[in-house]
């Protein structure tokens, strides 16, 4: 068992959760996922933002299994090895608007850090700026932890706490049981789907399932983040979780080559503007709420699946920023930013840029 563990903890074991990633998703995208978004986490839980009804964007409304697999296999990971510590109460408000605007800024640009590294690997010359833009946005996280930011410190709770956004998620995944999509109609019971359109295009759902709880189990293990791997190599020069970042961009460029689903270019990639400024700017708003609530949205996912409520809360935030990007004109879409995502960007810039500066320790 321990040379199990430290087979995750090492360079070997990130690089193997990176590979992992980067194949599963170009597996799915041939499966029926979405073109160069065979994984993404805000996409999908935008997805299911929309099949809860918590915003009526037709072409983008589906109950994502993966979403559900990643938090479920996460638990189940967390519980074979003695993982599961639940906690929270840690500046729970702060937590939840940051994933309203972590999500608005990835709906700016159209993907969440996994997308943006999936879509240059398919080809997007978009997402370099994209990439750019969530680089910067941790640099300036980066600084706000040299100078003190903290939301404070989770406290230990019961564990009925620690599952309740895994029961959400299993909850969710009965309402795609019982209610299961049937062609052509945009609901079934509760549930809304898309007959159209990105939200349309759907891997198998036990496999998908499977994938996800897959992913789930082997990103607990090795704490695979995306922004994490960019924090670290600015603030401390360590690179361990940046081959993870590497291996999942190397391991999906080459699954695409293979299976044919590599298109280089910057016009006509699916679901993709060529807005440079906001592409980049979008990133920075995400990336920087990513610093500031402590991980990226997967790692999130993965966190609240190991009993984490802060975790779950930003998660939550991230799901009904989802519906207010669509409620209020400040998604995109392949014509371009909406019409009021720009001014979106601005205020959650500045609505972050206030907690990092106001939330710092104070030294004697």
């Amino acid at each position: 068992m321990s040379g199990f563990l430290e087979f995750f903890a090492s360079r070997r074991g990130i690089v193997l959760a990176g590979g992992l990633i980067g194949v599963l998703a170009a597996t799915l995208q041939k499966l029926g996922n979405p073109p160069n978004m065979g994984i993404c986490v805000a996409c999908f839980e935008r997805d299911i933002a929309g099949a809860l009804g918590l915003h009526r964007a037709a072409v983008v409304q589906y109950m994502r299994p993966e979403i559900i697999g990643f938090v479920l296999g996460s638990l189940v990971a967390a519980y074979a090895f003695k993982e599961f510590r639940p906690r929270s109460g840690s500046a729970p408000i702060v937590r939840f608007l940051l994933g309203v605007f972590a999500m608005i800024g990835a709906l700016v640009f159209l993907g969440c850090p996994w997308r943006a590294l999936l879509r240059l690997a398919g080809g997007d010359g978009n997402a370099v700026l994209g990439l750019a833009g969530l680089v910067c946005g941790i640099w300036i996280g980066t600084v706000f932890l040299k100078n003190g930011y903290d939301l404070g410190r989770s406290q230990s709770t019961y564990a009925s706490a620690g599952w309740l956004l895994p029961l959400t998620m299993l909850g969710f995944l009965l309402f795609l049981l019982f209610f299961p999509k049937v062609p052509g109609q945009e609901k079934s019971g509760v549930l809304f789907y898309s007959v159209k359109g990105p939200g349309a295009m759907n891997a198998p759902l036990l496999l998908s399932l499977g994938i996800g709880m897959t992913i789930g189990f082997v990103a607990q293990k090795t704490r695979f983040c995306t922004m994490g791997a960019f924090r670290d190599l600015i603030l401390f020069r360590q690179g361990h979780l940046f081959w993870g970042v590497l291996a999942l961009l190397a391991a999906a460029f080459a699954a695409n080559l293979l299976i044919g689903q590599f298109h280089p270019g910057f016009e006509n990639q699916p679901v993709a503007h060529t807005m440079g400024l906001w592409n980049f700017s979008g990133m920075v708003l995400a990336g920087l709420a990513f610093v500031l609530a402590g991980g990226c949205p997967g790692r999130q996912l993965f966190l609240a699946g190991e009993g984490d409520g802060d975790a779950a809360v930003f998660v939550l935030g991230m799901i009904v920023g989802a519906g207010i990007s669509h409620n209020f004109g400040l998604a995109s879409s392949p014509v371009g930013i909406g019409p009021y995502g720009a001014p979106a960007v601005i205020v959650g810039l500045l609505v972050c840029g206030f907690i990092g500066f106001t939330m710092r320790e104070k030294t004697a």
